[in-house]
């Protein structure tokens, strides 16, 4: 579950109409500041992403599935389940599920989420943009 000033800060950036990726920064800024707390942790910059996106489709913040051919089937179908997530009233958590996966995670490291993994994940998120136009 985000914290509610990650909401509230999304929230505020849907109203000064800025764009879905922009609010759904939040969401990844708070994945990555919980994976430096230690609070769990994530293999790669692109998993620590890939979470805070997926939070961030949770709460409501309208950002599209991927496009054919930019991500795996997976990755697209579980950006789907996420927007029709935040559609449906929440039911009830799993506190056993809740805790196993953050026990999972906790026993993954917090490099991910350094500035030189998240600086590399940037430049090559960068060249691919580039290469593609």
């Amino acid at each position: 579950m985000p914290e509610k000033k990650t909401i509230d800060k999304a929230r505020q950036a849907a109203r000064e109409g800025k764009s879905p990726s922009t609010q759904a920064g939040e969401f990844v800024h708070e994945e990555i500041e919980h994976i430096r707390e230690g609070k769990h942790g994530a293999r790669s910059a692109k998993q620590a992403i890939a979470i805070g996106l997926s939070k961030a489709r949770r709460a409501g913040v309208k950002l599209p599935v991927p496009k054919a051919g930019t991500a795996s089937e997976e990755t697209r179908a579980q950006a789907r389940r996420d927007l029709a997530k935040a559609k449906e009233p929440s039911k009830p958590v799993s506190a056993k599920r809740s805790r196993a996966m953050l026990n999972k995670l906790k026993r993954e490291g917090s490099q991910a989420a350094s500035h030189t993994a998240l600086s590399r994940q940037a430049r090559a998120s960068a060249r691919a943009r580039k290469s593609n136009a």
